[in-house]
């Protein structure tokens, strides 16, 4: 017997994420698009880092338009953490038809709920059901 979570993972929209872009590619994508040195680059962004970083450690979010907020925040055993929330733009940018030129595996089930992924991989699976 299949678990619904086991169904529905193997069916439902996913993004072909590809290898991820290294700092190197993005430096020069950067230098090519602002004019800037992909040193002067580099170190702005290490620049950005070590202040959100300091700003953080005393007790302060920071907020960068079109970036976002770095929020510091503590659990319960005390340990230091750093919460992202990415700037809404993210979002509503990637959402704009025809921006997203990536690939979608199970492109064809987006829209479809979790319980007829269910039917889908019992019709495919009928010796493997999903209770």
């Amino acid at each position: 017997m299949a678990y619904k979570i086991q169904a529905i993972n193997a069916y439902r929209p996913r993004l072909d994420q590809g290898n991820t872009v290294q700092q190197p590619e993005l430096l020069r994508l950067l230098s090519h698009g602002t004019g800037l040195l992909e040193g002067s680059i580099d170190h702005a962004i290490k620049e950005l880092r070590d202040k959100i970083i300091f700003y953080c450690s005393t007790g302060r979010a920071v907020k960068v338009e079109g970036l976002g907020i770095w929020t510091p925040t503590i659990s319960l055993d005390g340990k230091l953490k750093i919460q992202y929330r990415p700037d809404p733009a993210f979002v509503y940018q990637i959402n704009m038809p025809g921006v997203f030129t990536g690939t979608i595996l199970n492109k064809e089930h987006i829209g479809k709920t979790g319980d007829e992924l269910v039917i889908k991989w019992n019709e495919d699976y009928p010796e493997d059901p999903v209770d």
